[in-house]
């Protein structure tokens, strides 16, 4: 449930403040100072003051925080573009880092981000390989869309995993199947706030949120009561009718649980209100559904080991994502493109080979799901989805970078 984060520093965006000269690509220029300077620090804060904004140079702590914050990466050395614009620039680091570097209107660096790297698998052998060893259950699919999925290479993709919030892709798709006009408020009710990730938790009830913004927020950070808002909304019969529209007929997702209800169950009483939920059949489980709802959010406890990842969770295939993400994609959505868009997890593809791509993931201790849907500069599309899962413990933390690199790694393969 928790958002995939995979970002090693991330330095906020800030106003900025200080002059510099007129400059076409001011954001290369900053990255190859950047590079520069990682090879002889400690740099001087009247050096770092030409090149990074005041205000955010001074967020971070000076010159100390600067060097302090570099010399974990230091030195780096060579790198490749993967996205460039005027004042933004992505490239890839002596193949172990994502540097992303922002400039201001002046010319001067006003946001950085440092992720890690690993390198794309070369051939499908070397895929499996590094999958099998991420974690004792895994699946695997990468498919060209064209009327459909294609696959070009799976790995136990018709096995039904946990999803985690990838599951809010159904409820993306069916609030396109049933709204006209995403500019419609849906106010923030306080019964229906769920726990992070998110920022619409901690708004007022009542705050006027288009849907527009809560399917933008949904995707793009997996905002929990932004699912939880729409899924109320379009009704838990048009998130179940849209998965089996793409051929996801799992009956565990019968109960289709809210975000906050699956938080209510695995960190309120644990085990036993989970045990006493599914003591229930199926049927009859939605009449907890008030007791649930009464559980104070600030009674639910954190966990960080896998709890009842087969039974209290939403489920689907690898294959069953490339559905849905294809379906999504059939819908020649403006909405729907606008917030599949925002986020591609750092995955580190060629803008000039794959300018268009989309991304949702989705995770939780012992689970992690991630999904890309990318276009390639000749109009190909293709879909790529790893799923790990491990019921006793909780995955490594480098399974997410080496997850990521399987799914740029597939993208690239299923188009040469």
């Amino acid at each position: 449930m928790r958002r995939l984060l995979i970002v090693f520093v991330l330095l906020a965006l800030v106003t900025p403040t200080a002059n510099a000269a007129a400059d076409t690509r001011p954001a290369e220029r900053e990255l190859a100072w950047l590079l520069a300077i990682s090879q002889r620090l400690p740099a001087a804060e009247a050096e770092l003051r030409q090149h990074i904004a005041a205000p955010m140079l001074d967020a971070i702590g000076g010159a100390p925080g600067f060097n302090e914050t570099l010399a974990g990466v230091a030195p780096m050395t060579g790198s490749r573009t993967v996205e460039s614009t005027a004042n933004a620039v992505t490239a890839v680091v002596d193949e172990r880092l994502l540097v992303e570097v922002h400039t201001d209107a002046t010319g001067l660096i006003d946001g950085l981000w440092l992720r890690p790297y690993a390198p794309s698998p070369a051939d499908w052998s070397e895929l499996d390989s590094r999958l099998r060893a991420l974690a004792p259950r895994v699946s695997y699919a990468s498919s060209l869309v064209d009327n459909g999925c294609t696959p070009v290479h799976e790995v136990d993709a018709d096995r039904r995993n946990p999803l985690g919030s990838a599951f809010k892709l159904y409820v993306l798709g069916a609030l396109e199947r049933t709204t006209t006009d995403w500019s419609t408020n849906l106010p923030i009710r306080e019964e229906w706030k769920s726990l992070p990730t998110g920022v619409l938790q901690d708004r007022p009830a009542g705050t006027d949120v288009t849907l527009r913004q809560h399917a933008d927020l949904m995707i793009s950070i997996s905002d929990n009561t932004a699912t939880d808002h729409l899924v109320h909304h379009v009704g838990r019969d048009a998130v179940r009718r849209q998965m089996a529209a793409t051929g996801n007929r799992d009956p565990r997702n019968d109960a289709l649980l809210t975000t906050r209800e699956l938080f209510v169950l695995k960190g309120f009483r644990y085990p036993k209100l989970a045990n006493t939920y599914l003591s229930l059949p199926r049927p009859l489980r939605p009449a907890l559904r008030p007791a649930l709802a009464a559980v104070p959010r600030t009674a639910i406890q954190p966990w960080t080991e896998p709890r009842n990842l087969d039974s209290i969770e939403w489920f689907g295939s690898a294959n069953d994502m490339c559905r849905v993400l294809a379906s999504l994609d059939a819908a020649h959505s403006p909405r729907i493109d606008e917030a599949m868009s925002i986020e591609d997890a750092g995955i580190g593809l060629d803008r000039t080979e794959y300018p268009e791509i989309w991304f949702k993931g989705g995770s939780e201790p012992g689970l992690l799901v991630l999904n890309h849907l990318a276009r390639t500069d000749d109009g190909r599309t293709v879909v790529a989805t790893v799923m790990l899962s491990d019921p006793d413990k909780a995955l490594a933390p480098a399974a997410a970078v080496e997850a990521l690199a399987l799914v740029r790694g597939g993208i690239e393969l299923a188009t040469p």
